[in-house]
């Protein structure tokens, strides 16, 4: 592995992320206001499936982590999950946005489940090996953090192209439909087309990186057989690193009040704050587009001030800012709608939520490849995929919760289906307010002080790394 990777392979590499944000994208914004708004599956159905789907997904990740981490092939480990994941995920997708006209609530329940499983399987057969690629890629402590970006931004791409595309192309307003994202002739269009994204970016990144195999760690010369027993011993192995068990209930914690906030997102920008949708789409661009002048600012600030402190006040920042415009609101210290300042400000807090939204994500990748080093040096096993694995078990099983625990709540506070804007009554539009902000604002800093047990830092992993090299000199000599 080299240290520093050329402009190619680090492009490369990054442009496989546009197919998880095109999917992170499509699926926090619009998945679940589909079906509960537009088609009319009640919150409560709705938010099942995206949990059972969720947790399905989060299970298999630290499967395809182990899978990935010992398999034998001739484009090395993680290359053939990334090509045979292309197609099944983006003709998935493409049909969760296509139900059959006349499906009842049963029905839909079902087709959100079934296809919301395939796509989020898919997705963690390219995904978990991706991420582990990119930790592979290089041991340069710095440049890992340099790679993370380039994925960062890669990824921030695919939901810019869904905020950009899907209002300008797919749901503008018509004659019918004042709010575009109530029609539902236009979600078929909008899947496929996505979906189309997703296999080009899919495909281009393995076949990018597909010069970098012979450079690659080898898988173990004599793996154990792949078996629960072994998945579960590598999981109890991970979950005994003192950082990775910081960062894993961390971010459990964390992501059960993101899943929640992605959720009801549409739905606040739709009732809650009663905005159409150019502004709907002007908010979201906006807090898209903060993110990539975040990128090189807290790369460097890593650099400058290392990884565990610049991803603490990054997703500090973040929460803070996510959570206090309902709080201002409901406490009626925010400007009137007729304001001019109204719109504005929800512009400038989410570009800068964003932007600190971006330092939580650059160093958070880099510096789960810095503990599967130290793990190898403890244990003398190279597990990138099982890392990779268990902290997106962790993600996706605590998103999953957050999104059930919206969609049950949506139906618990009386949030009507298929709902006006406009016509919503005031005390549920408060109870959507206090869910979405200050309902779960404990929560995030709960997250944070699980999260300082990390102990990592650049001296340290130098020195990890140093005795790594001569572990492998005299293994090769």
């Amino acid at each position: 592995m080299s240290a520093q990777l050329s402009l190619a392979t680090k492009t490369a590499y990054g442009f496989g992320q546009v197919a998880e944000g095109v999917k992170n994208g499509a699926f926090g914004i619009f998945l679940f206001f589909f079906f509960n708004q537009v088609l009319g599956l009640s919150g409560s159905l709705a938010g099942l499936a995206l949990l059972i789907a969720l947790v399905f997904d989060a299970v298999t990740d630290p499967l395809a982590g182990s899978i990935s981490d010992s398999f034998r092939h001739r484009w090395g480990r993680r290359h053939p999950f990334m090509y045979v994941s292309a197609v099944p995920m983006a003709v998935s997708f493409a049909l969760l946005f296509n139900p059959p006209a006349g499906l009842g609530q049963t029905g839909l329940f079902l087709w959100l489940t079934g296809f919301t499983v395939l796509v989020r399987g898919s997705m963690t057969l390219y995904s978990v090996p991706h991420l582990a690629l990119g930790a592979e890629l290089s041991q340069d402590y710095h440049e890992r953090t340099t790679v993370v970006a380039f994925r960062t931004v890669f990824g921030l791409t695919g939901v810019i192209l869904v905020v950009a595309l899907a209002w300008s192309l797919f749901f503008e307003s018509t004659p019918e439909f004042g709010n575009g994202q109530l029609n539902p002739a236009a979600y078929p269009g909008f899947g496929a087309f996505f979906g189309a994204i997703i296999l080009t970016s899919i495909l281009g990144s393995a076949l990018g990186t597909h010069s970098r195999i012979p450079h690659l760690p080898p898988p173990p010369a004599h793996p154990e057989p792949f078996s629960v027993g072994r998945l579960r011993r590598e999981l109890v192995g991970a979950l005994a690193n003192r950082s990775f068990r910081a960062l894993f209930i961390g971010v459990v914690i964390f992501f059960v009040t993101r899943g929640v906030q992605d959720t009801l997102g549409l739905h606040m920008a739709t009732y809650f704050w009663a905005l159409p949708p150019k502004q709907i789409q002007g908010m979201q661009l906006a807090g898209a587009l903060g993110f990539l002048p975040g990128v090189p600012f807290w790369t460097f600030v890593a650099r400058r001030f290392d990884k565990k402190p610049t991803f603490l006040l990054a997703i500090s920042i973040f929460s803070v800012l996510t959570l206090t415009p309902p709080l201002a609101y409901l406490a009626g210290f925010f400007p009137p709608q007729e304001s001019a300042a109204y719109f504005g400000l929800l512009v400038g807090v989410a570009c800068c939520a964003a932007f600190a939204a971006a330092g939580g994500l650059v160093t958070s990748g880099s510096m789960m490849a810095d503990i599967a080093d130290e793990h190898e040096l403890i244990t003398g096993h190279r597990q990138e995929g099982i890392f990779f694995g268990a902290l997106t078990l962790a993600v996706k099983s605590a998103s999953g919760l957050g999104h059930g625990i919206a969609g049950f709540a949506v139906d618990a506070i009386g949030f009507p289906r298929q709902a006006v804007p406009g016509q919503v009554a005031t005390e549920v539009l408060t109870s959507l307010g206090v869910l979405y902000g200050p309902g779960i604002a404990l929560l995030a800093v709960v997250a944070v002080a699980f999260m300082t047990g990390y102990a990592l830092t650049d001296a340290k992993h130098a020195a990890i790394v140093a005795r790594l090299s001569e572990m492998r000199a005299r293994a090769a000599g």
